[in-house]
């Protein structure tokens, strides 16, 4: 290589007058992004990275507020499911014969009981159904006992130990049967 070769070398790209200086410089800063198109792209960063967060929020919120309402109906289940037992013991209460002269005073206060607990549970939309003569539905019915009835239908509900409770359409609690086996 000689010496004129090398200068070539070194300088290729360089301006080759003193004239063609400021039209390379601009080509060279045509290719290299400006402080303001770099700021245009960070900003459409953090805009797009706000509007995933925004998102991400809303469906935090969105969740947060289902969990809430389903502990909400959950612990509303759980108050329902305690309390029937105790109609159930208000019920044989007074199936019980009654005998002595408060009776009829017992009686009239556990049937007062008994009403204002089955009227709480209407009005917080819990219902009650008898399943006696109807056809078993395991969805509906718990089957304790089953019996050798022939002038009864097969899967015939005999006889009810429990009534069935609903809250909306939800089942609380099943009917305690018997069913008849044909």
């Amino acid at each position: 290589m000689t010496e004129h070769d090398e200068v070539g070398a070194l300088s290729e790209g360089a301006p080759t007058t003193p004239a063609d200086a400021p039209n390379q410089i601009a080509a060279a800063d045509a290719d290299a992004p400006t402080r303001e198109q770099t700021l245009e792209r960070e900003r459409d960063q953090f805009y797009d990275l706000l509007l995933r967060k925004s998102a991400e929020f809303d469906n935090y919120r969105r969740r947060v507020e289902r969990e809430r309402r389903e502990q909400a109906d959950r612990t509303v289940v759980d108050l329902y499911l305690e309390l029937l037992p105790i109609i159930d013991d208000l019920e044989r209460a007074l199936k019980a014969e009654a005998i002595g002269e408060q009776a009829e005073t017992y009686r009239k206060g556990v049937e007062l009981i008994y009403r204002q607990m089955l009227d709480l549970l209407k009005r917080r939309g819990v219902t009650r159904f008898d399943a006696l003569g109807q056809d078993f539905d395991p969805n509906l019915h718990q089957a304790v006992v089953s019996e050798e009835a022939p002038d009864r239908r097969d899967g015939e509900i005999i006889d009810q130990f429990c009534c069935g409770y609903m809250a909306g359409e939800r089942l609380l609690r099943p009917a305690m049967v018997k069913v008849a086996r044909a």
